[in-house]
């Protein structure tokens, strides 16, 4: 699926529908078929000065994320877009599933106030470009206007 038909399905999926989870739980089911050669598409959450597992399509994850541990809790914590070419090469990851080698996570933040990430994994390296990077951030742009 080309950028343009994902950001135009999730705005189909959004439309009428205010509900954060049930737009996350749709927007990671939406990402995780569309986007070719990952293993793993969905949100943490933050909660009490953590992330915590939100809604996701693959294996099961990490539940507990501190700030600044991980490429999430490093995303979240400065608040900017991480894309890690090699994940086993990133100080400190978390390694949910071995599998994964790249990565790319997304701050969610909504009038200054983070809401949590999303996150994507492929078991390809470098898997992430400056291109998937740029149609994320509107994704989560979208996302962030649904509620």
């Amino acid at each position: 699926m080309n950028s343009n038909t994902l950001i135009k399905t999730l705005e189909a999926l959004l439309e009428n529908e205010h509900d954060f989870i049930a737009n996350l739980a749709n927007a990671s089911a939406l990402l995780f078929q569309s986007l070719p050669d990952i293993n793993w598409a969905g949100f943490y959450l933050y909660k009490n000065d953590e992330l915590i597992l939100g809604p996701f399509q693959g294996k099961v994850a990490c539940m507990h994320i501190p700030l600044g541990k991980g490429v999430c809790g490093c995303s979240a914590q400065q608040r900017k877009v991480l894309r890690v070419d090699n994940v086993h090469e990133f100080d400190g990851h978390i390694a949910c599933d071995c599998n994964s080698n790249s990565e790319i996570v997304i701050p969610i933040i909504k009038e200054n106030t983070l809401l949590g990430v999303l996150d994507i994994d492929s078991p390809l390296l470098s898997r992430f470009s400056e291109e998937d990077e740029k149609t994320l951030c509107h994704f989560v742009d979208i996302l962030i206007s649904s509620f």
